[in-house]
């Protein structure tokens, strides 16, 4: 299983029609293969799209990309509105759950960290020893690492009903003592985002 996610940053103002048209190309795109999840910003960098498509391999992406676009109706008309795109294929981490159709909340936190070249491992290691202690505050929503595009990040994606209970929750953990998972001696870079789920986005 691989994990392509795709960040587009936009023109200021332009998310509402932007996604009007993904979700339009959708109906034929989603023939081929599901999307995974979408998202929007709304604290870090603004103006982000956010999308994630889950493929069995990479030979599996090429047919799937290449059977969409013959449609003549894939990819959506948006280039209008985009400033860049960034692309990263990911890796599940062995304790993320899968994608799917889920109704987790109405924020999601997608926290990015760099580690030292080397330490993933080990990184990977010390999560799956704390993560059930931690889901039992609240769900995870994926948990994945970079195999090609900027390496070394593991990005890990945590559902909320809002920035309150976020507060709430991350406070209750801290509290607990058992959480996070000692990795910090290998951080390198730290970055978060809050954004919110498109009406058609499965995780949602």
């Amino acid at each position: 299983m691989i994990i392509e996610m795709r960040t587009y940053l936009l023109k200021p103002g332009t998310i509402p029609a932007f996604e009007e048209r993904f979700a339009e190309g959708l109906q034929t795109r989603s023939k081929f293969s599901p999307l995974g999840a979408f998202w929007h910003s709304e604290v870090g960098t603004l103006n982000q799209v956010i999308h994630v498509w889950p493929y069995e391999d990479f030979k599996e992406r090429e047919r799937i990309g290449d059977e969409a676009r013959k449609t003549g109706k894939w990819p959506p008309n948006v280039r209008e509105f985009i400033i860049t795109q960034e692309n990263k294929i990911l890796q599940p981490a062995p304790f993320s759950p899968p994608l799917g159709e889920r109704r987790l909340g109405n924020i999601y936190e997608i926290r990015t960290y760099t580690y030292q070249p080397g330490t993933m491992p080990t990184v990977l290691e010390r999560w799956a020893k704390l993560i059930d202690g931690r889901v039992k505050f609240s769900p995870l929503a994926a948990c994945w690492y970079t195999s090609f595009g900027p390496l070394n990040q593991f990005i890990h994606i945590w559902p909320y009903r809002d920035a309150g209970e976020r507060d709430r929750i991350r406070a209750e953990v801290m509290k607990s003592g058992q959480w996070p998972p000692q990795t910090r001696e290998f951080l390198l870079k730290q970055e978060n985002a809050l954004v919110v789920p498109a009406p058609f986005s499965p995780l949602h």
